[in-house]
């Protein structure tokens, strides 16, 4: 079992920037991959970033791509998601996840999910 609880939402302006994280607990977490899902109001939840079990593979999506940096630190049993440049289309409570491995992660398969936190910007 994999507890996540994230921290570091907020309001923000347009070409701000603001780091997430997310604290893992549970003696498997550094053993799933990890990533960052958002959900806009009235939208589905999308896949964000991912990274592996050992953190040497990231993936992106698309329109975060450049802006977005994921990373984590499997000592303290962490993640986190550096944003930058944000835009109002980034507006979305954000969840920390974890998964068995990255291509699932990427496709929507989930096994663990946070509570979420909302990042709202404003432009």
């Amino acid at each position: 079992q994999v507890q996540l609880v994230e921290s570091g939402g907020g309001l923000v302006q347009a070409g701000d920037s603001l780091r997430l994280s997310c604290a893992g607990s549970g003696r498997t977490f550094n053993t799933h991959a990890m990533g960052w899902f958002r959900q806009a109001p009235g939208k589905e939840r999308d896949f964000v970033a991912g990274i592996t079990a050992s953190g040497n593979d990231v993936s992106y999506a698309d329109s975060v791509k450049g802006r977005f940096t994921i990373s984590r630190d499997n000592v303290k049993n962490t993640g986190s998601l550096q944003m930058t440049d944000l835009r109002g289309d980034d507006t979305a409570e954000y969840f920390c996840v974890a998964g068995y491995n990255l291509f699932d992660l990427e496709r929507g398969r989930v096994a663990y999910w946070g509570q979420g936190t909302q990042v709202t910007v404003s432009s």
